[in-house]
């Protein structure tokens, strides 16, 4: 052996030649509401081209009836698996009756029983509500926070996790309490976390990053949000929302797009997304344990 050759070979053995480390694969999810067109024309291919974009998971948005998208929720999972990517979450409301007192709990519960029993045969890990009336009352308000609650036990009890999603009408008072901060104020964290839709936050006149701090750990799930592709209006500080994402308790980051550019194609808007984010030095390759 050359001498040059017998150096290297006893470097390597000495375990101080450190080879460079693969570079990590981001931890970035995709709201299917992005391209809410597409999956109803062409279910299989639209998956199939989330996940070639880089993805790692979904979150659903079309459950209904014990299925989603029309599928089972054994074939729903292994129609996202097969294209490499997990099932991690779905938006699902039942909202009460106009009058809570009118409500009809059996038929609550029983829907409830066979939600929460399709998301956990998909493998979800959460379920959240996306939507709820606005209330004219703190009590009618109040009810919603119960019922919350007792789903989230619910939830809790099948393995899964129960959040709600903010739009901008929860930055409004109702009898003079701002309605968001009496919904985390009047929820069991052990129960209900919340699912921060941050560009709504803006929207609402808040900043994110400040309900954060006054409430740590109750944002298990971000939705990453911007008026249409991210980054593209400036009205989000995505840099802070991301630097401060343990503080909020965040775990998963999902995308979801609502509007496109003109001239781009959903695929096109969402694939843009994905990369602002996969580009974003600030933006950690994984924030779940």
């Amino acid at each position: 052996m050359k001498k040059g050759s017998f150096l290297l070979m006893a470097v390597l053995l000495s375990g101080l030649f450190i080879l460079p480390a693969c570079t990590q694969k981001k931890e970035i999810y995709l709201q299917l509401y992005s391209v809410r067109d597409d999956i109803k024309s062409d279910y299989k291919g639209t998956v199939a081209k989330v996940a070639e974009m880089g993805y790692t998971g979904v979150e659903a948005a079309g459950y209904g009836d014990g299925q989603f998208y029309g599928l089972s929720p054994a074939d729903f999972k292994k129609s996202i698996e097969e294209v490499g990517m997990e099932v991690l979450s779905s938006h699902t409301a039942r909202p009460l009756a106009d009058s809570v007192a009118a409500t009809n709990w059996d038929e609550v519960w029983a829907w409830w029983d066979t939600a929460i029993q399709a998301h956990k045969e998909a493998g979800m890990k959460y379920i959240v509500t996306p939507w709820m009336p606005t209330p004219a009352t703190l009590a009618d308000l109040q009810a919603y926070c119960d019922y919350y609650n007792q789903i989230g036990e619910k939830c809790n009890a099948a393995g899964l996790r129960f959040g709600y999603h903010n739009h901008d009408f929860e930055f409004k008072e109702i009898e003079g309490q701002l309605m968001y901060d009496y919904m985390l104020n009047n929820t069991d964290p052990s129960k209900v976390f919340f699912q921060m839709d941050v560009y709504w936050v803006v929207k609402g006149g808040k900043d994110p990053v400040d309900y954060f701090n006054n409430y740590p750990g109750r944002f298990e799930l971000l939705h990453i949000k911007d008026e249409l592709e991210l980054g593209r209006s400036g009205e989000v500080d995505f840099e802070s929302i991301y630097n401060n994402a343990e503080t909020a308790g965040a775990k998963y980051m999902i995308v979801e797009v609502e509007r496109y550019t003109e001239g781009l194609t959903p695929f096109e808007s969402v694939k843009e997304s994905y990369d602002f984010l996969n580009d974003a030095p600030y933006v950690k390759a994984r924030y779940s344990k």
